[in-house]
Formats: structure tokens, sequence, C-alpha cells
């Protein structure tokens, strides 16, 4: 016996499954916010966001943990942005479709899946040893930007693929060149594809710990960095130290600091969303 529905409840039927499946998803990251929020918001204060760490850093502030992740996550992304989107733009506009390239694309999307902390291993040996950049902002921030390469080009390739093709045609039956039609015509339209990637980096990089572990984090440096081959304290590390190294440690700073770390990334995307927003009003398709 077949059971027909009307198109009406089918609907219906997918509608309310969807919506399931997305509470499904949302409910247990609101309730880890709430609880973030609750037992963190207490620790809150111009104190604990202006001042050093003090007492086995039981009291005091957080202050070079933020700065140290701030310095740590604008390198990478300085970085990776210009090295991730040129090489997107070489695959996707110039590379032919050969052997060669079909490697180097199966590559990137293989690295994506690599452990964060083989990234480290890797910045350890190479920016630490090799380079001799020793424990530092640099070393750790190229860790992270090579860690998120993929994710930036593969979103990338991704927007600058979502351009429709006619409009390199009506620039290049212009005698544009191709290099000028990328860059006048069609990277204006990929920006908001592009940001979307650079949004992914920022809210991944912002919480790791594992990269900066070995190259870039501290348990207490008592000064703020003065270079880019300073070591330097970072959220993420520090809420690692407070939370399993230090004992008695009161439970409101250690959601603070979670907290603090949560409020840097969420306002980190934001920042990324509203420039995206921007860049897709400019959009002319």
């Amino acid at each position: 016996m077949n059971l027909k529905l009307s198109p009406k409840l089918s609907q219906k039927i997918a509608y309310t499954a969807l919506a399931i499946a997305t509470m499904i998803v949302i409910l247990p990251v609101l309730t880890v916010i709430i609880i973030i929020i609750k037992n963190g918001w207490s620790a809150l204060s111009w104190e604990f966001l202006t001042t050093m760490p003090k007492d086995g850093m039981r009291a005091g502030g957080i202050l070079p943990a933020i700065l140290g992740t701030l310095a740590i996550v604008s390198c990478a992304i300085c970085v990776t942005l210009p090295v991730g989107v040129f090489a997107a733009i070489y695959l996707n506009e110039y590379a032919k479709d050969n052997l060669l390239t079909r490697i180097i694309k199966l590559a990137i999307v293989n690295l994506a899946g690599v452990p964060s902390v083989v990234y480290g291993l890797f910045g350890l040996g190479i920016f630490v040893m090799m380079m001799g950049f020793g424990v530092s902002i640099i070393a750790g921030a190229l860790t992270l930007s090579i860690m998120e390469l993929p994710v930036i080009i593969t979103t990338a390739r991704g927007a600058l693929n979502s351009v429709p093709y006619s409009f390199r045609e009506a620039s290049w039956s212009l005698g544009v060149s191709k290099w000028q039609t990328i860059r006048r015509v069609v990277l204006p339209n990929a920006l908001p594809g592009i940001m979307t990637g650079a949004i992914l980096s920022i809210s991944r990089i912002s919480g790791e710990t594992a990269p900066i572990l070995f190259t870039a984090a501290a348990f207490y440096v008592p000064h703020l960095p003065q270079s880019m081959f300073d070591q330097v304290m970072a959220l993420p590390y520090h809420l690692y130290i407070i939370s399993t190294q230090i004992p008695n440690m009161p439970k409101n700073i250690i959601f603070g600091t979670a907290l603090v770390l949560l409020l840097m990334v969420l306002s980190m995307s934001l920042f990324a969303i509203v420039a995206r927003l921007y860049f897709r009003k400019k959009r002319k398709w």
C-alpha cells in the first residue's frame, strides 16, 4: 500500500525536520555560551582586562594574554590572506588542468584535515629551530598561517568560480588583459566569498592551542611583547594552564578568561562579517 502525501504536508514535514535538526545543533552551543557567561561575567572588570596576572595567576588581569593573542592572530591573517588568495587565483585562473594541478588541489583538501598538533610540530622544526626565530610571535603566526592556508585557498577558489564567466569574456572583448580583468572585475565580485574564508580562519586560529604551544606561547611572561621575536602569553594556552595546572584556581577567573576569548573571537568574526556585507552591497549581480 503506497501512502501518498500532499505537497503541502510533505513541505511541512521537511520544514519541521530541518527546524529540529537546526535546534539540535544550536542548543548545545547556546548552552555552552550561557554557562560561560553565567560563571565568568563576575570576573570581567577593567582591572581584569588591563593588568598583569599576579599571585600565581590567581589574581590580577590577563592583558598579556589578550595582546599576545591579538598579535599572533593578526600576523597570521596578514600572511594567510594574500598568499591564499594569490594561490587561489593561480589555480583557478592560470593553472592548466593537468596531473600536477590535480595533485596540488588534492593536497590542499587533505591538508585541511591534518590535526593542529602536527602543524605545531612542523612549526617547531621549521620556524623555531631551522630558521632560528625561536619561540616567538612570528613563529606562531607563520605556523597558524600555514595551518589555515587550505581553508583560505578553498574558499577563495569557490568565490572566484562563483563570478560568471561572461564577466571575464566581456572584459576581454574590450581589450583588457587577463590580470587587469582579474584585478578589476573578478576579485571585487569575489570579495564577499573571500571574506567568508577569512571569518572561518579567524574563528579557528583564535582558539588554537597546540600550534602556539610549540611555537609562541609561554606559561608566564612578566612584560608585554616588544617585537615580533618575543615570546608571549596567549588566551587559549593561558586558559589551558589555569584550568589544569594551577590548584585552587577561582572558577570565575577560569570562566572569565574563556568569556574574553569567546568575545574576542566573536568581535573578530563580526568585523569580518561587516566587511563582507559591505563588499556584497557593492557587487552588481
